[in-house]
């Protein structure tokens, strides 16, 4: 156990996370197994772990009890919940956001209509395009002396995934912190059928931070689905690789880490 994690394990803190469970099976399938997985970390590490459907959560009074808040996936849409959210993170708080967290895209279900969490606070912007079928990726660590990634190699093997791109260049944001991007191994990336399914070359960031506030993004969190067969089965696990999982914890108590 590394120094960090020996000396948060130690430490009590609040997650809470948030999700809403409606949209795609497959991010359905990742809220069931996330919200085990924390719970048994929580078990382990010695915090808790609430989740909930309740977005009015967001308010100043309840965020006051957590150290730290997880969108597992979509995000708030009143415009009370989001500045709530808002005022926290200004305030210290420390947010975790997965996959579907980050989508925005217009028009679509979930517009792109807050500036400040997509442009700002995420970085990234609208969503552009995504690998298909979910599949593993070779990831390479861009910043090894974050404690998020530390005890990585500098490549690892993730879990299945839908990879997405994003129409703001991140990579050309003074305020973004790279932690973990599509290693070139990976390519082709995807397996299709659609031929822009497939990634063949690129730079793609997968998992990130923003300098001025304690947060950390990660695009996992879209598991393999039987779509096809029309049974929903889930064909894969979003928690099967052991190094993505450390490098989930790691981030998850760094955040929880008072400065």
């Amino acid at each position: 156990m590394s120094p960090l994690l020996a000396q948060v394990s130690t430490a009590k803190f609040k997650v809470l996370a948030l999700y809403t469970a409606k949209n795609d099976q497959a991010h359905i399938s990742f809220v069931k197994e996330a919200n085990q997985w924390f719970t048994q970390m929580a078990a382990k590490h010695g915090f808790t772990y609430h989740s909930t459907t309740d977005w009015n959560k967001l308010n100043i009074k309840e965020l006051s009890a957590y150290q730290v808040v997880v969108f597992l996936d979509t995000r708030p849409e009143a415009p009370e919940q989001r500045k709530a959210f808002e005022q926290y993170m200004k305030n210290g708080g420390a947010w975790m956001g997965f996959h579907f967290a980050g989508f925005a895209l217009t028009p679509s279900a979930y517009d792109q209509n807050w500036d400040w969490y997509h442009n700002q606070f995420i970085g990234a912007g609208e969503y552009k395009s995504n690998t298909w079928r979910p599949t593993s990726a070779v990831l390479k660590v861009e910043d090894s002396a974050h404690p998020a990634t530390k005890q990585l190699h500098s490549t690892f093997t993730s879990a299945p995934n839908e990879w997405y791109s994003w129409k703001n260049d991140i990579g050309k944001n003074d305020s973004i912190k790279i932690l973990l991007s599509i290693d070139e191994k990976s390519f082709p990336l995807g397996t299709g059928p659609k031929p822009h399914e497939i990634w063949h070359s690129g730079y793609y960031p997968v998992a990130w931070t923003n300098i001025h506030y304690k947060m950390i993004y990660m695009n996992m969190g879209h598991n393999d689905i039987n779509y096809e067969n029309k049974t929903n089965k889930t064909l894969s696990s979003t928690f099967s690789s052991k190094p993505q999982n450390q490098f989930i914890m790691n981030a998850l108590l760094w955040l929880a880490q008072k400065d």
